[in-house]
């Protein structure tokens, strides 16, 4: 039988507490930025809030962009990659599949309060000035990857006959950001108006009606 020796055992110690202080560093950033507003939230103060030293946060992140990107890129990267790994395993009605995934993505805004606060901390409070512009380049374009993963759902809902050739999938994309985008904003605004679990299914109902 193989043994783990101490020292291999102390290195993968090390790495899964370097990875549980990056993680409150960023929980803390987000309680921080929607208490502060993200131009006038510090350093000292996330490092605070999340009660580690602020040496630890410089060892994890360079300044409060980095540490800004990093909360974005942990809420898009996953969404992006999950539109591509969906794409993959469409059958032969992608924009069934397309909104199971959208119905999904939406309720997942109920559920996960941490998902909840970093979306509302992006789409309510965030103002991207000072060096945090830079961050609005990164915005435009997890956007874009966005909107030509959605685009190629609809080309081959199209290829599959389930979308009328008439459409334009770019058009279509726009339409499904907005909405996507406008429900998320209202719940988020008025979380205690209505269910996305009950309210999701019936929505995105309406929007994927027939187009053949």
């Amino acid at each position: 039988m193989l043994s783990i020796s101490p020292k291999s055992q102390n290195m993968r110690r090390t790495k899964e507490e370097a990875e549980q202080t990056r993680n409150a560093i960023l929980e803390a950033a987000v309680d921080v930025f929607t208490e502060k507003g993200v131009a006038r939230a510090t350093l000292e103060q996330i490092a605070k809030a999340a009660n580690v030293t602020r040496g630890a946060v410089y060892w994890h992140f360079k300044n409060k962009a980095d540490i800004f990107m990093a909360l974005h890129d942990e809420l898009h990267r996953p969404f992006i990659q999950d539109l591509v790994d969906g794409l993959e395993n469409t059958g032969d009605d992608p924009l069934q599949s397309l909104k199971s995934f959208c119905i999904e993505l939406v309720t997942r805004i109920e559920d996960d309060l941490y998902l909840r606060r970093v979306l509302s901390l992006f789409l309510l409070k965030c103002d991207y000035t000072g060096n945090l512009q830079v961050c609005q380049e990164r915005t435009f374009d997890a956007r874009q990857e966005k909107s030509e993963a959605l685009s190629k759902f609809f080309e081959k809902a199209q290829s599959k006959g389930t979308l009328s050739a008439d459409l334009d999938p770019k058009t279509m994309t726009l339409a499904l950001s907005c909405f996507m985008r406008g429900i998320a904003m209202e719940y988020l605004e008025n979380p205690d108006s209505f269910s996305l679990r009950e309210e999701a299914p019936k929505l995105f109902s309406i929007f994927f009606r027939k187009w053949n």
